[in-house]
């Protein structure tokens, strides 16, 4: 299927690892130029020099520190510079998982869990909005999470964090609307990112648990957070970003104000 990317003028925040990181993997592949914003100067060099091979020969990244709004206005003018135009937002960036419940988390990572979680999105679609309405076709991809529909307990700031994120996804549907800026958010279930595997390896050590195993993954899930899904694995982050690029792509014409959830099932047990 063409999805209609070739050419097209693509940011991924947070695209430097995890989801992100495989999202911006699909857009290249289908020919987009892809800019990430992300922190980690070594993971950010790594992924360009993938991104060129995969077929987005303009492949480029710049620095940006998600919580200030500063930074990211300097990335977006940046772009704008380089390109005069974007086509698609994808906001992949969000807070680690904390692994507290509500009352052991201070105020301090609350507010940063929604600054990062939720206002990241928000500070990004904003700079980046004159950039898209100059773009023939636009889209703003925002990637939530599964578990805004099922609880743990121990993962009370993030889990608000992105039910802010699908919200606003929701209401920026509305606003964007009447001009043609699709809005829509992307809720992954258990997928088997290197920051998922890192807790894993740190929480199931000892448990005969193999993080790069998807099978294992899903035990991990099951057992640990009762999250268990239809499907007796975790998710490939590769499976996720297929769904972010059609999601953000021209092909996805009609489609606004939606949340997938991309979760083997999970939402439906």
């Amino acid at each position: 299927m063409d999805l209609g990317l070739k050419g097209a003028a693509v940011c991924v925040q947070g695209g430097s690892k995890g989801m992100g990181r495989a999202a911006a993997e699909c857009f290249a592949a289908d020919g987009a130029r892809v800019v990430i914003l992300a922190r980690g100067r070594d993971e950010m060099d790594a992924t360009v020099a993938e991104l060129q091979r995969l077929g987005s020969p303009d492949a480029w990244c710049w620095p940006t520190d998600l919580l200030h709004p500063t930074s990211v206005e300097e990335a977006f003018a940046a772009i704008g510079e380089r390109w005069g135009e974007l086509n698609t937002l994808v906001n992949a960036a969000g807070p680690g998982a904390d692994q507290k419940t509500f009352d052991g988390i201070s105020d301090d990572e609350w507010h940063r869990a929604f600054s990062l979680g939720a206002l990241s999105a928000v500070r990004c679609a904003r700079a980046a909005l004159p950039w898209l309405r100059k773009a023939e076709w636009a889209r703003i991809v925002n990637v939530s999470a599964h578990s805004t529909k099922r609880q743990s307990r121990t993962l009370a700031a993030y889990t608000a964090s992105k039910a802010a994120m699908t919200s606003i996804s929701k209401n920026m549907s509305l606003a964007l609307g009447p001009e043609e800026i699709l809005v829509n958010t992307v809720s992954p279930g258990s997928f088997a990112s290197d920051g998922f595997k890192m807790g894993m390896r740190r929480l199931a050590a000892g448990r005969g648990l193999d993080p790069d195993n998807l099978y294992d993954c899903m035990r991990w899930i099951a057992e640990d957070f009762g999250h268990p899904a239809h499907l007796p694995r975790a998710g490939d982050p590769k499976e996720i970003g297929a769904v972010i690029a059609f999601v953000g792509s021209k092909r996805n014409s009609y489609m606004t104000g939606a949340n997938i959830n991309v979760d083997g099932g999970s939402d439906f047990t």
